[in-house]
Parts: C-alpha cells; sequence; structure tokens
C-alpha cells in the first residue's frame, strides 16, 4: 500500500503574512473598542476594514491558498451528492418516527416489567 505525503515548507513570508493576519485581525478588534467615543459607523467601519486586510494576508499565504482549495473541493464534492426527493425525505422521517415510538414503549414495557420483577416478586415491596 503505498501513500503519498505531501510536506509543505513554510517559509519565512509565508509566516510573516500569518503574523500579519493575526496583528490586522486583533488590531480590528482593538480598533472597535477604541473607537467607542467616534460613534458605532466609524466603528463597524474600522472592525470591517481591519477583518478584510486580514482576511486578504491570509488567503495569499499558502495555507490561504490550502484552505481555498480545500473549500473548492468541498463544494465538487458536494454537488455530487444526489439529495433524496421530498417525497423520500418524509418517508424516512416517518420510519425514524416510528422507530422511536415503538422503542420507547418497548423500553417502557422492559421498564416496568423490571420494576414488577424486582420489588413486588423479589422484595415484596407492594405500593
Amino acid at each position: 500500500m503505498a501513500t503519498s505525503q505531501i510536506e509543505t515548507v513554510s517559509t519565512g513570508a509565508d509566516k510573516a503574512k500569518l503574523a500579519a493576519a493575526v496583528v490586522l485581525a486583533v488590531g480590528a478588534v482593538v480598533a472597535f473598542y477604541l473607537l467607542s467615543r467616534q460613534g458605532a459607523l466609524v466603528q463597524w467601519v474600522a472592525l470591517l476594514v481591519g477583518l478584510a486586510a486580514a482576511v486578504g494576508t491570509f488567503a495569499s499565504s499558502e495555507s490561504g491558498r490550502q484552505l481555498w482549495a480545500f473549500g473548492r473541493d468541498a463544494w465538487r464534492e458536494v454537488k455530487k451528492v444526489v439529495w433524496p426527493t421530498r417525497k423520500e425525505a418524509i418517508q424516512m422521517t416517518a420510519y425514524v418516527f416510528a422507530f422511536v415510538a415503538i422503542m420507547s414503549i418497548f423500553l417502557w414495557a422492559t421498564d416496568k416489567t423490571l420494576e414488577w420483577v424486582f420489588f413486588d416478586l423479589i422484595l415484596g415491596w407492594r405500593k
């Protein structure tokens, strides 16, 4: 069984991009709270611009490109799924509800039977 392992070598520039993305994200949150006297609009603009810069910086790194490729591949796989029709979904839901009802009745009957055996027959505790 041959497996190929892919190793990605993280360069210094890539690590700097990730660190810059973290600094930008933290800076955006800090700016949001520090600009509370300027008004809500300024706060939200600062937060959104800072987070957008952080996302852009992260997306330009190797980790960001890998995450984007993973999301693209995952979306391709979701498109391949054959989803059930409405009728099939309703039938399967009905089967699940019926099974739950039958199982709950069975477990209730088992519980009451064991209660009767232990408390009434073995221990003799009458209610």
